[in-house]
Order: C-alpha cells, then structure tokens, then sequence
C-alpha cells in the first residue's frame, strides 16, 4: 500500500467487477481516494489486486462479526474512515404474493440491515472525528414502484428513509448523509435479478405472468441503459464536494421516476401497467 496519510480513504461494499461498486471504486481512486473495495468474495475483484489505489477486503454484510472485523483491519491500517459507501445489495424478483418470506427476510438482511451494520460501525469513529460522509445507494424504484419487484424496491424505500432520518441525527456530528439515486445503469444486476427469479419455487397463481415477470427483471439494465463508468463518475464528483447534495440521482429513467412520483396513483397505474404489461 503506497498511502500518502492525506487521501480520503474510502469503504465500499459489493464491489463485484461488472456493478455499480466496482465502478464507484475506480471512480473515486481517480480521484486520488484510498479505496477499500469489499464483496463477499475476493476473486470477484480480482482486476483490482495489483493496483495500490485499493485495499481489497471479503466482507459479508450480513455478518456482525464480519464487518467489525473489516472495519477494525481498516482503522488499523490507516486510521480512519473519511466515506462509507453502502452500495451492497441484492436483487428479489417475484409476485408478493408468492415470494417466500425467507426471501423476503434475505433481501431486507442485505440491503437494509446490512447498510446498517457499517453505520453503526463506522459512525463512532466519523464522530469522534467530528465529519464523514455516508453514501447509501438507493433506486428510482422507489419513485414508483412496480409489479414483480415488490421486495427488492420495499428494501430500497426502507434505505431511503433510514438515510433522510440519518441525515439529520447525523449532522451535529459534522457527519454528511448522502441518498445516491440510480436510474437504469448497465450492470450486472439484470443477471442477478433472472438468477433471483430462476431459484424462486415454480409459479402458482402468476403462471401466466412467467414471461412479464422475466421480461421485468432485465428491463432497467439493458444496451440503452446508463453505462455504470458514467454514472459512478458523476456521482463520485458529487459526493467528494465540500458540501455535497444529500440527493443525487442520475442515468436512464432517473427524470421520468421523479415525474411520475407526482402524477395521480391512478396515473402512475395505467403507465406501470402499460409498460410492464400486466
């Protein structure tokens, strides 16, 4: 490692190549950051090995000891934690109905409670410091949400509200809390969504919806979608301002999910239900 002691270091989970993490991850090592870059497995960040801009960790967001482990090995590398970057997250696609709840409990353990495991972990440390940014990466899901992925924009909402209300217990600190938005970004996450969907139990009640539900889990990540080293670009220049903006959303639909989160319900019906075919 070939740390100066005056870049910000920075920590961010789900840095899988392919994902917005591992795009946030270059993004911010361009701007001369100390990056840790963490997932779940280590092979899966393999490009990033040899490169002194990074300090790779396996981290499992799920386990307590896993991240105290993390962040104590971080802290005792470099004394401190300037941005953590909750973006590790798991996609759940199904009809509500039907989606096991052990599914359910997964995806809320990873995407809700997972963020919360680093906050809490990391913010002593940012406080005694008296600043920190924490960057919780949400969806425009939330906006309006859709048929299919019912759990997975749920998991998002919760995030949603736990940054606003962390934005204001958190700034006596000194502490910035930021919501990163993103609209359609072409990641691996459409991959990950079929994936989700092939391991449910076979349909019962939606069995005629099987190709709508399918057709829904890449929808967001196709060729026109928003190319992830654009959008972790943006993003990074936002987060690393002085002051930066407690919201920042951008990439493919990310102007039309805010409209539509204006429009009447019975609008934003009719729209959903023409575009996802239901």
């Amino acid at each position: 490692m070939h740390w100066s002691g005056e870049q910000e270091v920075v920590l961010i989970t789900g840095c899988s190549r392919g994902g917005i993490g591992h795009a946030l991850a270059r993004a911010f090592a361009d701007e001369d950051c100390q990056v840790v870059a963490t997932s779940r497995s280590m092979s899966s960040m393999a490009d990033l090995k040899h490169d002194s801009r990074f300090f790779l960790q396996e981290l499992d967001v799920q386990s307590e000891k896993s991240v105290q482990h993390v962040l104590s090995h971080v802290l005792e590398n470099y004394g401190q934690v300037d941005v953590l970057v909750n973006n590790a997250g798991v996609p759940c696609v199904g009809p509500l109905a039907e989606v096991p709840l052990s599914a359910l409990q997964d995806t809320f353990n990873t995407n809700v409670f997972g963020s919360m495991r680093l906050i809490q972990g990391a913010v002593p440390h940012m406080v005694s410091r008296r600043k920190g940014k924490i960057v919780n990466v949400g969806s425009v899901a939330v906006l309006s949400p859709g048929p299919w992925t019912g759990v997975y924009t749920a998991s998002k909402a919760a995030l949603h509200a736990l940054t606003d209300t962390l934005r204001l217990e958190l700034r006596p600190f000194g502490i910035d809390v930021i919501n990163v938005v993103p609209g359609a970004i072409r990641s691996n996450i459409g991959d990950s969504s079929l994936a989700s969907f092939n391991e449910m139990p076979p349909l019962k009640l939606y069995k005629g919806f099987e190709a709508a539900i399918r057709n829904r889990a890449g929808f967001s990540h196709r060729a026109n979608s928003t190319p992830t080293e654009e959008f972790a670009k943006k993003t990074v220049a936002a987060v690393l301002k002085k002051n930066p903006p407690p919201w920042i959303s951008s990439g493919r639909f990310s102007t039309v999910m805010s409209v539509m989160y204006h429009l009447p319900i019975f609008v934003r019906d009719f729209v959903m239900k023409r575009a996802l075919e239901i």
